[in-house]
């Protein structure tokens, strides 16, 4: 298993190959895309992608937690976090190995 990061540039890349959109335009497209996901977020709405999977927001209750290190306690202020969930699909292919061909 390779330890690639897939970056900004990459996603704009493959979009500009694959799309045949300029260069500016597919760094457009991909800046978009995120943007809007994220507002969505920020919002606290679901945003579901199909055959790709769901990223929701979650509330975080305050609570105790404690310095490993040290011991000592510390309250850990209420937040909110992301979540990614993938689809069933998106896992099948994750699991089954590269561009979901079924072999390792």
């Amino acid at each position: 298993m390779t330890e690639k990061t897939v970056t900004r540039a990459d996603l704009c890349e493959a979009v500009y190959q694959k799309v045949g959109l300029s260069r500016t335009e597919s760094a457009a497209l991909v800046e978009l895309v995120l943007k809007e996901i994220t507002d969505c977020l920020e919002r606290g709405e679901t945003v579901k992608l199909s055959s790709f999977g769901s990223f929701a927001v979650r509330k975080k209750g305050q609570r105790i937690g404690r310095n490993p290190k040290t011991g000592t306690e510390a309250p850990i202020s209420p937040r909110r976090v992301t979540v990614f969930k993938p689809s069933p699909l998106l896992r099948q292919r994750v699991n089954s190995g590269s561009n979901g061909s079924g072999g390792e």
